[in-house]
């Protein structure tokens, strides 16, 4: 990732923010992305920063999708939560075999690819030439703009003895159906909709096993050798979202300086700030959404560093960046809930930002990949020496 490139896809997306900002209230009626909206990120490239070079893509490094999602954070969480969605599903289709890469970008490189990652929503068996894929998965944010939806799904055998395999398979939209489902109290505007799949066929080369994504040389490296595409996908999932809880908070902590720096109190006419508790609460919030952001982007160059070097991290790290990822957001969603608080009933009239804010924050930190009493007990079981339960890592 060159400097330059990097530069000059944060400049584009910073260029977006007055635009997004204006149409957040809209976003959230629509309860999915307005078509402007997906047409501005388009043009400025946004999807595709970790698309491989090869099919005309940015492939900026991993770190470019917190970044990104940081700043489009800032004027509205839906919309920064859908880029990066979409954005790494560009990254994760880089590891697919070469058949599935071309099978999408030689008849759209822009064509958007929604997901839903939840392995037990979706029965698959072996059968010649490839899979027979059937299930409901729930959450799959953007899927009505998607030509295509990665699907995750346990694989079943006539003999136990097999064991468990869990795969992701590449699914057409003509495959499946879109179920209504989406009404939210926050990210209203991410579309994250129901899928449903009664029976597909799913073609060898359009399957990849999450044991081949777990850090090292993936199916898709044949074509695209960056260490970009042998990163840990499971093990970096937290960071595919999470910089859109840091931008939404910090975007809570301008507003709320903002204020303070020009309003008085209505009780006794005295400025906020002035006011001791205002500075502390403005300290604290900084220190932690400052601290979420050292997390999120060190962790993120240390696993390209490292892949680069040919090293593949071990559970324990693998474990670590799980961690490190849910306490980096859940330390977002802290500086939101007490800035919230602090700003008293002007925070709860809907004309505002601020309530949304606090939806959004709630909403995001409600993902799996953020709980971090799943991510700290994995993390404390593998310390200690027992199994990782995170069969995915």
């Amino acid at each position: 990732m060159t400097d330059q490139a990097f530069a000059a896809m944060v400049e584009r997306a910073d260029a977006l923010l007055p635009r997004l900002r204006d149409r957040a209230a809209r976003t959230e009626e629509l309860r999915r992305l307005p078509p402007e909206t997906e047409r501005d990120l388009h043009d400025a490239g946004l999807f595709r920063i970790l698309q491989p070079k090869r099919v005309g893509g940015a492939e900026l490094d991993y770190v470019a999708l917190v970044d990104c999602a940081k700043i489009l954070g800032r004027a509205d969480a839906s919309v920064a939560w859908n880029l990066a969605n979409l954005a790494s599903h560009h990254w994760m289709l880089g590891m697919f075999d070469k058949r599935a890469q071309d099978l999408v970008w030689d008849k759209d490189v822009d064509a958007l690819i929604a997901s839903s990652f939840i392995f037990p929503a979706g029965r698959a068996r072996k059968v010649e030439g490839g899979y027979r894929l059937r299930g409901s998965w729930p959450f799959s944010s953007g899927v009505a703009s998607c030509e295509w939806n990665m699907l995750a799904s346990v694989v079943s055998t006539e003999d136990e003895a097999d064991g468990i395999e869990y795969r992701i398979f590449l699914v057409h939209k003509n495959d499946y159906r879109i179920l209504d489902t989406w009404n939210a109290a926050g990210l209203r505007g991410t579309g994250s909709n129901d899928v449903e799949v009664r029976e597909a066929f799913v073609a060898e080369a359009l399957s990849v096993a999450v044991g081949d994504l777990a850090g090292g040389p993936t199916p898709g490296c044949a074509v695209n050798p960056n260490a970009l595409y042998a990163l840990p996908v499971f093990s970096l999932f937290p960071y595919v979202l999470s910089g859109v809880a840091l931008g939404n908070a910090q975007a809570c902590l301008d507003d709320y300086v903002d204020i303070a720096r020009h309003r008085a109190s209505i009780y006794n006419r005295t400025k906020l700030a002035d006011m001791q508790s205002t500075q502390i609460k403005i300290a604290e919030a900084s220190a932690k959404i400052d601290a979420a952001r050292l997390i999120m982007r060190s962790n993120c160059i240390e696993a390209m560093a490292d892949v680069r070097r040919g090293d593949i991290p071990d559970m324990a790290a693998k474990t670590r960046l799980r961690r490190d990822g849910a306490y980096s957001v859940n330390l977002c969603t802290e500086a939101v809930s007490l800035l919230f608080s602090a700003s008293g009933a002007r925070g709860l009239f809907t004309t505002g930002v601020l309530q949304r804010q606090f939806r959004d924050a709630h909403a995001i930190n409600s993902h799996i990949a953020f709980n971090f009493d799943a991510a700290g007990t994995n993390y404390g079981r593998v310390a200690l020496g027992l199994p990782s339960e995170n069969l995915t890592l």
